[in-house]
């Protein structure tokens, strides 16, 4: 078979394989920290606890990630809630169908593997469809009957692993009601979007028609933290409270319908679109978020050099943010702003 190619074939391939090359040396150094770092345990005279839990810890998250690594390329949901739910219960209920109506929608559904919510969010999705992420318990704590002995289930001995994972793998949270893991889960999740150490992601409250379990917390964080100024009005926009299905699952795809991901290069936002946008927007970005903007104004442009590891991405639209790393908030206001108005006619016109 002849290898010839056409010159711009032959200097994309070459740029490929650079790129390849650049990504492998950058991995081996990591690998190398990783290494000078556990050695350095011993010159330190590290405690033995302290070293067994590093080593397990690493060790379990080597596990999952090489497990989530094959689904990289699915968006997900995670599903948190009680395990104590019961199977009549109408909430029970209400979180099957969610998963049920995600998966159609084309979604993985996360959940941490046990019963009640979690089981109720995996027997919607169906086994096929879900990831279990569960936690080693000396009670209340078993695979549930879904995602039993599937490999796509990893369990893990430390809940900070096992937060990190729901959060840093999904492309979207959904709580219902549940107990103190429950809103220790939710509230790690808003802490983290607020500041700044997740990208922004859908975070909805879903409760079951004429439920308060929600409502009530809204209130509490608008009465308790907003009134005090402990947080600020654009943080309510983190997070969106229904008990509808349909609507939870339209707020996560209207998410998605022109944002696409985020990531950092050298100190600057750079957005990801699903779609090219027009100047306009940009100038309408530039003027009603300026209060976010630190030395500069959002543009367009194309993929950076330093995205190299990303190849996958590099067609997308961007727009780059000269973002303050303050007002996340308000960054999810400008994020929602672009998927109300930002869709070119022609992809409205095939929704």
């Amino acid at each position: 078979m002849s290898t010839n190619l056409p010159g711009r074939d032959r200097s994309r391939a070459g740029e490929n394989g650079d790129a390849h090359r650049n990504d492998q040396a950058e991995t081996i150094q990591l690998v190398q920290e990783i290494k000078e770092t556990a050695e350095g345990l011993l010159a330190d005279g590290a405690d033995r606890g302290d070293v067994k839990l590093m080593a397990r810890a690493f060790s379990e998250l080597r596990s999952a990630f090489a497990m989530l690594a094959k689904y990289r390329h699915r968006r997900k949901v995670t599903v948190f809630g009680s395990a104590r739910t019961p199977e009549d219960d109408p909430v029970y209920q209400h979180a099957v169908a969610f998963g049920e109506a995600i998966a159609r929608a084309g979604y993985m559904v996360i959940t941490g593997a046990g019963g009640g919510i979690m089981e109720a969010g995996h027997v919607g999705a169906g086994k096929a469809e879900s990831i279990g992420i569960n936690i080693m318990l000396p009670f209340e704590q078993e695979a549930n009957r879904v995602i039993a002995g599937d490999p796509k289930l990893v369990s893990l001995r430390y809940f900070f692993t096992r937060k990190l994972l729901f959060v840093k793998e999904t492309n979207a949270i959904v709580l219902f009601p549940g107990g103190f893991g429950t809103l220790d889960e939710g509230f790690e999740a808003l802490t983290m979007m607020q500041t700044g150490k997740s990208d922004i992601k859908p975070i909805v409250m879903v409760d079951q028609p004429g439920g308060t379990y929600w409502s009530r917390f809204d209130h509490y964080v608008r009465d308790e933290l907003y009134e005090p100024g402990l947080i600020s009005e654009e943080d309510l926009s983190l997070y969106f409270i229904t008990t509808s299905i349909s609507e939870a699952v339209a707020h996560i795809n209207d998410f998605y319908r022109m944002y696409h991901s985020q990531r950092y290069v050298r100190g600057q936002l750079v957005i990801r679109l699903q779609h090219p946008v027009e100047n306009d927007l940009v100038e309408r970005l530039n003027e009603e978020f300026q209060d976010i903007l630190k030395g500069g104004r959002i543009r367009l442009g194309d993929a950076h050099s330093h995205e190299r590891n990303e190849r996958d991405l590099h067609h997308l639209p961007r727009l780059y943010v000269p973002f303050d790393k303050r007002g996340y908030g308000r960054l999810r206001q400008m994020i929602d702003l672009i998927n109300e108005i930002g869709l070119p006619e022609q992809a409205r016109q095939a929704e």
